[in-house]
């Protein structure tokens, strides 16, 4: 029967987005859900459980329960980014253990506002539930990170200095001026604004039954977010004490709980499966959904669950409604739960990877959606800021210009008056979307898609035109907004093209006392040892994107499109690109210039260098850390050859940092290595270099057996840097990260179909070429093994912990269960399968 069990809810699961759509109010099964039975670990979510839903729109909701410290939390993915969470207890102040109380959840709508029901259930006589937080998702990120849901119920709430400070900033205002910018955020008074910092409790009884309402009004007073919970079944009592509510049972040890989230938020548009792939990656998508349909009919419910042509469906299924829950209309989603929203690096960097089996349409949609974000001055936006993240963000600068305001009014009133109109106009738009600016790595990344959409030959020459001339947004077209991108992306890269000193490279911003703002894809706060120039920013993009821009210049004339009218549309005086379109000459000896700029971070070490090092490392991890890494090297025999790599960053004085990186996978994704060695230009053993730490085991390489290859390895770096790292995991030696992994077996599969010809033959039969394939080949399954043994390769990230003596994968606390990045995956297994036979 548990056999029979675990099929039929795989298959459930599997026909959940291909089922018609259902009534409002009828129960849906999740379109997703982890873990799940049969392809999932139990053991590696640690109390952690998800389901993924439509709404009433098509949007998308997730509701996640996190028993480790008894959360519950809805994210609804649509225009506001927003959530709705409460934290549950026992009668001991102990994280209460739920589990779902039901197969799915109802999706309704009166037109004006969407809701969705679902029910919990928990084997406790009591629950104290409190710390309700509703509004923007990135309000309960914060409120995570903080830990501030482990205090006790009547602490002060978690409110958002910014808004509190908004408050404050009002109250200073004179009585005048004051009503006037009360009347914007359609609040009578500052007792009434300051209302909405916090949710409203009410308990309803009805004839033994209960209803707690827990509602939160936006800052401006433009939008409604609630939580119902209740009981109707009149099993349990309720008790409201301000910010909190005790249930209990009647009788018995078991408490079910009716939950409904609403809200009056503006939804997204989704976009369908059809639009989402190409006509061969359906195919192959059909071609394995046949073959999991016959072995299912053929095994039976007892043969089914394990047969690994089954699962390997299910999982490449997974993917698809992951991809579908990610998308709409208006943009790409990074992630769900944590990052809901537009992220242009995630978006490029996935269509870059998909680009094997994506559409055009998707394609499109991705560099349009970039491109209408594109600024004044060309830079490409990082994240947008939506709902009541915008308003904490406006909050914020809303505060700084009263302050302004404050200073000015007496010693110059005209900048005192326009700062004040400035408040003023912030109050008007609270939830204006803001974007952010401050990564440097998707400057170059818009060029490389870009080229890559303008070279394919099944794009017609007339499609092309049409999309670059149709309107971006801001009244420019996306062919203005682009040249203004490829025109700051040209400056940024001047000053190495003409004096290549490592203070010429491309910089991160500076930050504050502790350092640099990690611009790149590794941006927590020790992610590039806190290194001033990021390795993957200046040895494998902005070459790339040179690259790219002097086919993109060429690839205008065929479309009938002038990129030097475009610029006198978009600059006031002369630029970098504008020396470039009058002497691609120039163009290529910059990129010659900047090709060579590898050279500052490169590493050569020996193997007394290695074995010291790794000791003097080893020598500083605890135990059982260190123990088990020592019978590690032990039992596999240390590979302590001479080591080459590249750093993972230079420092202010521009030094290396001497931490051994993932990063060289996006070159190996990116360029043609084979074909250079084919050509002659290359030496296969200087390409196998970038492989060479992807198959050397951890603590000399990256290579984790049973775990896939860690992002870094700073055995190399120093006790600094390492301290770094042990207070900042997130990008650290203890994970994995599925964009890594995807990038690394992306760019090993194209190596390795670059080696044969359309008919399969190999196109060298030298044995300096049958060595280097071999080597790609071996990279290749060693890591997919150990990545498929770890079973979450579906994270955004992982890591590890040491039990008993061996290494356990677990799911990265803070991963999402969505990642973009990650549903590339699809990609991979689309190009592995397309790879002739060894």
């Amino acid at each position: 029967m548990y056999m029979r069990a675990l099929v039929l809810l795989g298959l459930v699961l599997l026909q959940a987005c291909d089922a018609p759509p259902r009534a409002e109010g009828e129960v849906q099964p999740p379109v997703l859900a982890a873990p799940e039975a049969g392809l999932d670990d139990p053991a590696a979510y640690e109390g952690y459980a998800t389901r993924f839903f439509r709404d009433s729109e098509g949007n998308s909701f997730q509701i996640y329960l996190d028993n480790r410290v008894g959360r519950v939390v809805h994210v609804w993915a649509d225009a506001a980014n927003e959530s709705a969470a409460f934290t549950v207890r026992d009668a001991d102040g102990l994280p209460a253990p739920l589990v779902w109380g039901g197969a799915g959840a109802e999706a309704d709508s009166d037109g004006q506002r969407r809701v969705m029901r679902h029910r919990l259930a928990a084997d406790v006589a009591v629950l104290e539930i409190g710390w309700f937080l509703l509004g923007t998702m990135r309000q309960e990120r914060d409120f995570q990170y903080l830990q501030w849901g482990q205090r006790p119920f009547g602490d002060p709430p978690f409110i958002l200095p910014e808004l509190t400070d908004l408050i404050a900033s009002l109250e200073r205002l004179p009585t005048e001026e004051r009503e006037r910018h009360l009347s914007l955020l359609g609040a009578a008074d500052v007792e009434q604004l300051r209302s909405r910092l916090e949710p409203r409790l009410a308990l309803v009884e009805d004839e033994g039954t209960w209803t707690l309402l827990v509602e939160h009004t936006s800052l401006d007073g433009r939008n409604h977010l609630a939580i119902e919970l209740g009981d109707a079944s009149g099993a349990s009592t309720a008790v409201l004490s301000e910010d909190r509510i005790s249930v209990r049972a009647r009788s018995g040890e078991r408490l079910e709980l009716d939950v409904a989230v609403t809200t009056d938020a503006d939804a997204l548009t989704p976009l369908g499966r059809e639009r989402l792939f190409n006509a061969a990656f359906e195919d192959y998508y059909a071609g394995q959904q046949r073959t999991a349909d016959s072995l299912t009919e053929a095994l039976g419910a007892d043969g089914t669950p394990g047969d690994p042509r089954v699962l390997a469906f299910r999982r490449m299924e997974r993917q698809v409604r992951g991809l579908e829950l990610l998308s709409s209309e208006e943009k790409l989603m990074a992630s769900m739960p944590n990052y809901a929203t537009y992220f242009g690096r995630d978006q490029m960097m996935s269509a870059l990877m998909l680009e094997p089996i994506s559409s055009v349409d998707l394609q499109e949609l991705v560099i349009g959606s970039v491109l209408r974000k594109v600024d004044a001055t060309g830079n490409v936006s990082h994240e947008e800021a939506l709902g009541g993240q915008a308003i904490r963000e406006s909050a914020a600068e809303f505060g700084t210009l009263i302050r302004a305001w404050e200073e000015n009014r007496e010693r110059d009133p005209d900048a005192a008056a326009e700062q004040l109109a400035r408040a003023r106009e912030l109050l008007g738009d609270l939830q204006a979307v803001r974007e952010n600016y401050h990564m440097v790595d998707d400057d170059f990344q818009l060029a490389v898609l870009v080229d890559r959409y303008l070279s394919r030959p099944d794009v017609p020459v007339e499609r092309k035109h049409r999309f670059l001339t149709a309107e971006a947004g801001g009244g420019r077209s996306r062919l203005d907004a682009l040249i203004l991108s490829l025109a700051f992306m040209a400056e940024l890269t001047r000053p190495y093209a003409e004096e290549p000193t490592t203070s010429n490279l491309v910089s991160f911003f500076h930050r504050d006392t502790e350092g640099w703002l990690p611009g790149s894809w590794r941006d927590s706060r020790a992610g590039y040892g806190n290194g001033r120039f990021a390795m993957d920013v200046n040895v494998v993009w902005v070459p790339e994107a040179l690259e790219a821009l002097e086919r993109i210049l060429q690839a205008m004339d065929g479309l009938d499109l002038s990129a030097e009218d475009a610029l006198a549309r978009v600059a006031a005086e002369t630029s970098t690109l504008d020396v470039y379109l009058r002497d691609l000459e120039k163009l290529r000896a910059a990129i010659a210039t900047w090709r060579g700029a590898r050279r500052h971070f490169e590493i050569r070490l020996d193997s007394d260098e290695i074995r010291r090092r790794v000791g003097a490392t080893l020598a500083r991890l605890p135990d059982p850390e260190a123990g088990y890494w020592r019978r590690r090297l032990d039992e596999k025999g240390a590979d302590l050859s001479p080591l080459s790599f590249l750093a993972l960053s230079l420092d202010a004085e521009g030094r290396p940092i001497a931490v051994l990186n993932s990063d060289p996978a996006t070159e190996l994704f990116l360029e043609g290595h084979t074909e250079e060695i084919l050509r002659g230009a290359v030496d296969p053993a200087a390409a196998l270099e970038l492989v060479d730490p992807f198959v050397r085991s951890y603590p000399v390489g990256l290579f984790v057996e049973g775990l896939g290859p860690v992002v870094a390895n700073d055995a190399y770096a120093g006790p600094a840097v390492q301290e770094r790292f042990r207070e900042d995991l997130y990008h650290s030696p203890q994970v994995v990260w599925g964009r890594e992994v995807n990038l690394l077996l992306l760019g090993l599969a194209r190596q390795i179909e670059a080696a044969y010809d359309p008919s399969g033959e190999a196109r060298s039969e030298s044995e300096a070429m049958r060595s280097y394939v071999d080597a790609l080949w071996h990279a290749l399954d060693a890591n997919m093994e150990a990545v498929d043994a770890s079973g979450l390769s579906h994270n955004e990230l992982w890591s590890y912990r040491i039990v008993g003596g061996a290494l356990r994968p677990v799911r990265y606390g803070t991963s999402s269960d969505i990642q973009l990045w990650n549903v590339t995956d699809l990609a991979v297994g689309f190009l592995l399968d397309g790879l002739p036979a060894r």
